[in-house]
């Protein structure tokens, strides 16, 4: 089960968000969001757990909790969407539509 953490303070570390989880099971991984110009943490994370009914545990319990000072939300995170271009004229912007045309 691939589990959703937000509102994570700022000083948590990876092993920290594994050690949240794994006292309701086992944990396959562990990992806090960090922002790629700062390499900050962005305050969210996503946890993956081996057992569904210790993921649902887990988020029944933890959702709410204030950890590092901040009430956390823990939710099943859903599955990012596949994105299709099924018409390919509304990305394609060098067609005769196109605001940049030059007209000699």
């Amino acid at each position: 089960m691939n589990i959703y953490v937000s509102n994570l303070s700022f000083n948590l570390r990876d092993e920290d968000l594994r050690d949240l989880f794994v006292a309701y099971g086992e944990v396959s991984s562990a990992r806090i969001i960090m922002d790629k110009m700062t390499n900050r943490s962005r305050g969210f994370g996503f946890v993956e757990m081996v057992d569904d009914a210790a993921g649902r545990k887990a988020i029944a319990e933890l959702n709410g909790a204030t950890i590092g000072g901040r009430p956390v939300k823990v939710n099943e995170s859903n599955p990012k969407p596949a994105t299709t271009y099924s018409n390919q004229t509304e990305k394609n912007y060098n067609n005769s539509n196109s605001y940049n045309q030059n007209i000699y």
